[in-house]
């Protein structure tokens, strides 16, 4: 993993604490360093990556870090590393599927202050922010809130507002959104090219922290939400010219184990017309729970044909994370 002197976000970009009515170092000292390390026979590891390399960001007095699940999950080994250069074991607790946050219980002190949360609804576009790296103000930027909007996702992930920030961090995952008051508005998850002012510009996706409220005791107790989970197809859709194109399959999942193929157009889900993704998840989740079949409309090489597919609970197609 690299050490915190390898790298600096340009200073003209870094925050300046005079220009926050908040400490900002003290705010920034809950950002640590993760690093996981996920079996190479996982389900994920073709898609993300045997060794993930994110931020974490500590919540409580008593060693939890919420980071983006992405990094941590399937992991056997998870590695916080703090600013003067300590690095503490952690385990991961849970993952939520439906929000992208993960839980890491700390299993060292970290002698460092938990950050409060703040109300992720109540920030404003064009609001300035501090998107917080591991490291301090040297590894964060000074931000601006540009977007709230409806963010979906290519592997059936739907956030109803997400938080958009430019200019974007280079290491976003797991970075934390510090608000006017100097509390955690929400996680960094992706980097994305966004359109401002007529010019294409580099951005940030933020997981309000919001989503978190309702389902943070039972991550802590469960690992998971206590709610049924929805149905999963493993399917990797984008959207092109105004139709949906299958671009991708989970391995073993179930449509693949269903026939659907790289290339095909999806038309329909149980007899509704779709052409975005948002919309397309959220009449797939509409039919019911994990195990319900879901029939689709596919067009393939002139032909169009349906495809039931048999859902699945995506949580089963995945290792459970070990203490180390």
């Amino acid at each position: 993993m690299p050490s915190l002197g390898d790298w600096s976000i340009p200073p003209g970009v870094q925050p300046r604490p005079e220009d926050y009515g908040y400490d900002l170092d003290r705010a920034l000292a809950s950002v640590v360093g993760l690093r996981a390390v996920i079996p190479a026979d996982a389900f994920t590891a073709e898609i993300l990556g045997t060794e993930r390399i994110g931020n974490g960001v500590l919540i409580r007095n008593d060693g939890i870090v919420l980071t983006i699940g992405y990094l941590i999950t399937e992991a056997e080994e998870v590695w916080l590393t703090l600013a003067d250069g300590r690095v503490v074991p952690g385990h991961a607790i849970g993952y939520d599927y439906e929000s992208g946050f993960g839980l890491v219980q700390t299993l060292g002190h970290l002698d460092l202050p938990p950050i409060a949360f703040d109300q992720s609804s109540s920030a404003q576009v064009g609001e300035d922010v501090v998107l917080g790296g591991a490291g301090g103000r040297s590894r964060s930027v000074a931000a601006r809130i540009v977007g709230k909007q409806e963010f979906a996702g290519y592997w059936e992930y739907v956030l109803d507002e997400a938080i958009f920030t430019a200019p974007a961090h280079p290491h976003w995952g797991g970075t934390a959104l510090v608000g006017a008051a100097g509390d955690l508005l929400g996680v960094g998850s992706l980097q994305l090219e966004g359109v401002r002012d007529q010019r294409a510009e580099p951005m940030n996706m933020v997981v309000p922290i919001d989503l978190l409220r309702p389902i943070y005791d039972d991550l802590l107790k469960y690992g998971r939400p206590r709610r049924p989970p929805r149905p999963w197809l493993g399917i990797y859709t984008i959207e092109v010219e105004n139709r949906l194109v299958i671009a991708g399959l989970a391995k073993g999942g179930p449509a693949q184990r269903a026939g659907l193929q790289t290339g095909d157009l999806l038309l329909a889900v149980a007899g509704t017309e779709v052409r975005a993704l948002a919309p397309c998840f959220r009449k797939i989740w509409s039919l019911g729970q994990a195990g319900v079949e879901i029939p689709l409309l596919i067009w393939r090489e002139g032909d169009t044909f349906e495809v039931r597919v048999n859902s699945g609970d995506r949580d089963r197609y995945l290792k459970s994370p070990r203490v180390h």
